[in-house]
């Protein structure tokens, strides 16, 4: 068995996967999907979210020493959680055989207005400062990043923050920690493969095609899903890494 290990972004968790990790699973031979959560949010919501992305890292690390997954890792990774696997494989090379990097943006290569388009930032304020109601917030969040969302996923993912709350200042503390990441302008040891959504509304789609171009990496466009690319389409990501991994 191949183990991949998934990593959400900010503010999401490991169940936000939903059916994708059995996609995932049916279609790529001999993987292993091992979904764990960043330090608060999901069952680890209770915890203070690092300032800093090696200390994300730090914290997966244990996580899947004491569930006995040992490297070398391949990754699945959106946004954020993109940028905790490209942290991963700078401070520990020898753990990361392989990554997918899904709809992230970085330091150097992406500036702060194609990281997180303008038109989200007043939404995200008012979801901060304001507050909302659980289902407030999920009506947000999949306006924002699904083009193709269904009424179950919405009650799905308002329960989950019903029962699993992130907190406000866990909420800027990932925020911070996301803006604050320099990723190295060399190529991770690591095979990369870059997926994007060319209708992504939460982030440009140019920042995955600069990372892509700088490191010179493999790089697929869906033509029209948005940000939560495993959600809109996870079929058509499945085969890509299928074919990624075939090649």
């Amino acid at each position: 068995m191949t183990d991949w290990i998934f990593l959400r972004g900010l503010v999401r968790e490991q169940r936000h996967w939903g059916g994708f990790v059995r996609e995932f699973e049916s279609r790529v031979p001999d993987a292993k999907v091992h979904t764990i959560d960043l330090p608060g949010n999901g069952v680890l919501n209770t915890l203070r979210s690092p300032l800093t992305l090696l200390e994300m890292v730090n914290a997966c690390r244990s996580q899947l020493q004491q569930q006995g997954v040992v490297p070398p890792f391949r990754f699945v990774s959106v946004s954020m959680g993109s940028m905790v696997a490209v942290q991963w494989a700078h401070a520990y090379p020898d753990e990361v055989a392989a990554m997918v990097l899904i709809n992230t943006s970085m330091r150097p290569f992406n500036r702060i207005y194609q990281r997180l388009r303008p038109a989200n930032y007043i939404p995200i304020l008012k979801l901060l400062v304001a507050g909302a109601t659980a289902l407030q917030w999920e009506q947000a969040i999949l306006k924002m990043t699904s083009h193709h969302p269904g009424e179950p996923v919405l009650e799905s993912w308002t329960h989950l923050r019903e029962h699993f709350p992130v907190s406000r200042w866990n909420a800027l503390r990932q925020l911070w920690a996301a803006a604050r990441f320099r990723a190295p302008t060399r190529k991770p040891c690591a095979k990369v493969l870059v997926l994007v959504s060319e209708q992504d509304q939460l982030v440009s789609a140019d920042c995955s095609q600069a990372i892509a171009r700088r490191w010179d990496v493999p790089i697929k466009v869906h033509p029209s899903a948005g940000h939560d690319l495993t959600l809109d389409d996870g079929p058509w990501v499945a085969q890509q890494v299928l074919l990624w991994v075939d090649s």
